[in-house]
Parts: structure tokens; C-alpha cells; sequence
């Protein structure tokens, strides 16, 4: 078996290990998804899942509410106002600005992976990271906040 680099480099490649579970998380989660008759993309629904919480958004502030770059936004809006999930109108307030809402599709789509897929999801991650020791999700949270707090470049001893 070869090597596993990345794993072996620690936290030189912390964020390379991290991508990469996300990309396994991901696709596991789409197979689920999959599994309980929803077919679109796995990344699309937390972008559902912000707009059903918040309500009609602008990108920019979708992109806050999610954490991904606008251009990913956008590409991922596309796919979504494709299949009728999403609407979009410009705002009242400022007609260069879109504000991007469910559609009844959307809606449809987001009550009906509530009440099957997600909590599914939601168990078997909780189940996969059952034997890890402290809170991970309380662990990326404060490692999100120190690099937010101060960037590696500043952390980086002279």
C-alpha cells in the first residue's frame, strides 16, 4: 500500500486533508441523498437550506450565509433557477441587486429532504464521528475563528 502523504504531513497539509474529507463527505452525502429519491446536487442543498432559513437573499449575502465564494454561488444559482428551484428578482431597494428566493418547487424539495434525507445524514455523520474525542464540530468552529482572527501569514514565525 502506498503511503498516505497527506496524512503523514500533518499540519502542513491540514487544509489538502480537510478538502479532501469535505469531497468524501460530499459524495457519501450524495449517494444518501440519492438513496432517499433526491437526485440533485449534494452541494445545492445548503444553499436551499439558507434560503429556506433566512429567506430571499442577495448572493453576497447567500455566499456569507454559506461560506462559499460568490462565483461558486453563482455557478451553483445557475443550476438551481435550471430546474426551477430558486427564483429571482431584482430588489426593491437597489434594481442592480438580485434577491434570489425558493420557488414552491424549492420549497416542495427542501420540506421533502427535511423530513427523510437530512436526518439520515445528519445521524450517520453524527454516528462516524461518534468516537473522535472532544466536540468536532465545536473544534473546526474555533479553529475557523483563529484563522479568521489571524491569518497563517501572520501567525508565521520571522
Amino acid at each position: 500500500m502506498v503511503e498516505d502523504v497527506v496524512r503523514e504531513l500533518g499540519h502542513l497539509s491540514l487544509g489538502t486533508r480537510l478538502k479532501r474529507i469535505g469531497e468524501t463527505l460530499q459524495a457519501q452525502t450524495q449517494a444518501v441523498l440519492v438513496a432517499h429519491g433526491f437526485e440533485q446536487p449534494a452541494a445545492w442543498f445548503p444553499l436551499l437550506a439558507a434560503l429556506d432559513r433566512l429567506g430571499p437573499l442577495s448572493v453576497g449575502e447567500l455566499s456569507q450565509a454559506v461560506g462559499v465564494s460568490q462565483p461558486v454561488v453563482t455557478r451553483s444559482l445557475k443550476g438551481l433557477e435550471d430546474e426551477g428551484l430558486v427564483s429571482s428578482e431584482a430588489s426593491e431597494s437597489d434594481r442592480r441587486v438580485r434577491r434570489i428566493g425558493l420557488s414552491g418547487k424549492g420549497q416542495a424539495l427542501v420540506e421533502g429532504s427535511q423530513g427523510a434525507a437530512w436526518p439520515a445524514i445528519e445521524a450517520a455523520v453524527a454516528q462516524a464521528c461518534a468516537g473522535l474525542e472532544g466536540d468536532l464540530l465545536a473544534q473546526l468552529g474555533a479553529l475557523e475563528d483563529a484563522l479568521i482572527e489571524a491569518p497563517l501569514l501572520q501567525r508565521v514565525p520571522s
